[in-house]
């Protein structure tokens, strides 16, 4: 069907249907613009949703429960997938309605030219129609007035009282009129024709064309309006396949929550490191009572007179060894069995000196924790925290001293070889302007290993401490020499010198040489983690793969490479970049906790 052909007289009907379809055209470009809009609003929503709830506080004390740690991977894919929002909204601004528009406004500007030139065609065969009505009615006033003339004529030559001259001018009147009536007939018929002509060709030429023109316009247009509706689909199914990542996940987070890994972490976030207050030892208030040979008693002397009582001293004490509240009841403690008076005489003695310093300890030790619950000022040993917590801090300040250490040693690398370029090509730079940046990245070098020294000795010391308390068991038994297995809340012993040979075995620093070294003479000096994989295909290098525990036994000599031992013996270099190195200068093998 042609809008020419079948609807040639509907140039009314087609003018407004063309202006419909813009007008439609322009509606659904409108709701598209609407929606992008709600689009951003949402994605601009969640992503303040997500700034709300992303943790404020820095990397370092952001808790590392599973649970939270899952909650914030929700909120970077809930951030991701505001984004992809943002990408929809603004394909459909661009791919959709931006495209709209500007069709919009060609079709508006065609659609006014073929307007243009149907009312220019229709304005000229109106033209053609009123000159050829003009010269109709020019004949038709023309034959009337030669019959008036032809009637007068007639009239007066048939009156026997006119005279010649009034019937010969009546005569050339009617002759006249004649004429000028043949000649009016002459030009309508011309008229007739040409109009007849322009009319046929602006039915069956103009007006089908321009209607053609506007019947391939609208259909572009309809055309286009189902592109777009594919493109504002296309543009959201785009996207599907991340928002898919986004919600997978989600619920990959949502099932990296565990339970016991969060529990395990709230030990290592809290555990002091002390040891629990030990069994309190028997008072033997019997001991001023005077008792015969044959008692089975333990019989023990007097105490000077002169002399206070120590007995007083710990029961004033007592209390104050529990760090979180009163000491709770015990079951009566068993008598102890009969020793020799000599015994029990070392034995009381040994007994209230550890007792005493046990209370000493511990009125050292409970002001620390009032502190912190006031908010002391942290001292720069963290001598001020719980034995595991300043373990932990002194080794995480260790880590960044370290990192920043490498730091220093690459830039005074990177410098030196900029220094031997400038020293072979003079003209690049002077190589002496280098020297103070050497000199300052080498003094703060200096301070930093100074640092690094000092924190590995606190940390050496609080290690120790740890190490002498791993191997004291406390005894359930009062009589089984209690001085020997007693330990203060912070796992100290009495300083007592008389007790020295009843003191525990210290930790041996080679306790641990069977289980990480082998028979190489050289020492392993720390270990290190190795961070990516090494082919070590140059002769004198190590095969690693990432993750290994390797220790090391020779350090970086300042040409980035670092000698290394794996656990089955084999040793060689390896990159200093490519691993991450714990050196322990307390002691041979020993193990530094991260």
């Amino acid at each position: 069907m042609s809008w020419g052909t079948d609807l040639w007289d509907q140039f009314e009907n087609l003018d407004k249907h063309t202006q419909w379809g813009i007008d439609f055209l322009e509606r659904y470009a409108k709701f598209v613009k609407e929606r992008l809009e709600i689009e951003q609003t949402y994605a601009k929503q969640l992503r303040n949703l997500v700034k709300k709830y992303c943790p404020k506080r820095s990397k370092d004390e952001e808790p590392r429960f599973t649970s939270c740690l899952s909650f914030y991977s929700i909120l970077n894919e809930l951030n991701d997938y505001a984004g992809q929002r943002e990408v929809v909204a603004e394909e459909m601004g661009h791919r959709v309605y931006g495209e709209l528009m500007r069709y919009s406004q060609d079709l508006k500007a065609e659609r006014k030219h073929h307007l243009q030139e149907g009312r220019k065609a229709q304005q000229y065969l109106d033209q053609c129609w009123k000159q050829m009505d003009n010269s109709k009615k020019r004949f038709e006033r023309e034959c009337r007035e030669a019959e008036k003339s032809q009637i007068v004529f007639e009239k007066l030559d048939n009156d026997i009282n006119a005279t010649k001259s009034e019937v010969e001018k009546a005569k050339s009147q009617l002759y006249l009129r004649t004429h000028m009536a043949d000649e009016s007939k002459n030009e309508y018929a011309a008229q007739l024709q040409n109009f007849n002509g322009e009319q046929w060709k602006h039915f069956n030429v103009a007006i089908p064309q321009i209607f053609k023109n506007l019947q391939d316009m609208d259909e572009r247009r309809t055309v286009k309006l189902g592109e777009t509706y594919r493109s504002f689909a296309e543009v959201e199914r785009k996207v599907i396949p991340i928002i898919s990542k986004c919600l997978e996940g989600m619920v990959t987070a949502a099932k990296n929550v565990d339970e016991r890994r969060d529990s395990a972490l709230v030990v290592e976030s809290f555990k002091s490191g002390f040891e629990p207050p030990g069994d309190f030892p028997f008072e033997d208030f019997s001991q001023n009572i005077q008792r015969t040979g044959s008692d089975g008693t333990i019989g023990t002397p007097k105490n000077d007179t002169g002399k206070p009582d120590p007995k007083h001293t710990i029961g004033k004490a007592k209390n104050k060894l529990w760090l979180f509240g009163k000491k709770p009841k015990l079951p009566p403690p068993i008598p102890p069995p009969p020793l020799p008076s000599f015994a029990s005489a070392h034995f009381q003695v040994e007994r209230i000196a550890h007792c005493l310093n046990e209370i000493r300890t511990v009125k050292s030790k409970i002001p620390s924790f009032r502190g912190l619950k006031r908010g002391a000022p942290n001292l720069e040993d963290l001598s001020h925290l719980p034995p595991e917590q300043r373990r932990k801090k002194l080794q995480q300040r260790i880590d960044e001293l370290s990192r920043e250490l490498q730091k220093e040693m690459d830039q005074r690398d990177a410098l030196n070889k900029m220094k031997d370029v400038y020293e072979k090509n003079p003209q690049m730079g002077d190589p002496s302007s280098l020297q103070p940046k050497i000199s300052e990245t080498i003094c703060n070098m200096e301070k930093l290993r100074s640092e690094i020294h000092k924190n590995e000795t606190w940390l050496s010391e609080v290690e120790g401490k740890q190490g002498s308390r791993g191997d004291r068991r406390p005894s359930g038994d009062v009589n089984h020499h209690a001085p020997h297995g007693r330990e203060s809340p912070e796992g100290s012993y009495t300083d007592d010198p008389s007790q020295e040979h009843r003191s525990p075995p210290q930790p041996d620093p080679h306790e641990f040489d069977d289980e990480f070294e082998d028979d190489d003479p050289l020492p392993a000096i720390g270990h290190c983690k190795a961070l990516y994989s090494f082919d070590g295909s140059n002769e004198g290098t190590l095969v690693m793969k990432e993750d290994e525990m390797l220790y090391v036994i020779e350090e970086d000599k300042g040409d980035g490479w670092t000698r290394v031992r794996k656990q089955g013996g084999e040793e060689g270099y390896v990159p200093t970049s490519y691993v991450e190195i714990t050196m322990e200068k307390h002691s041979k093998g020993a193990v530094t906790y991260i």
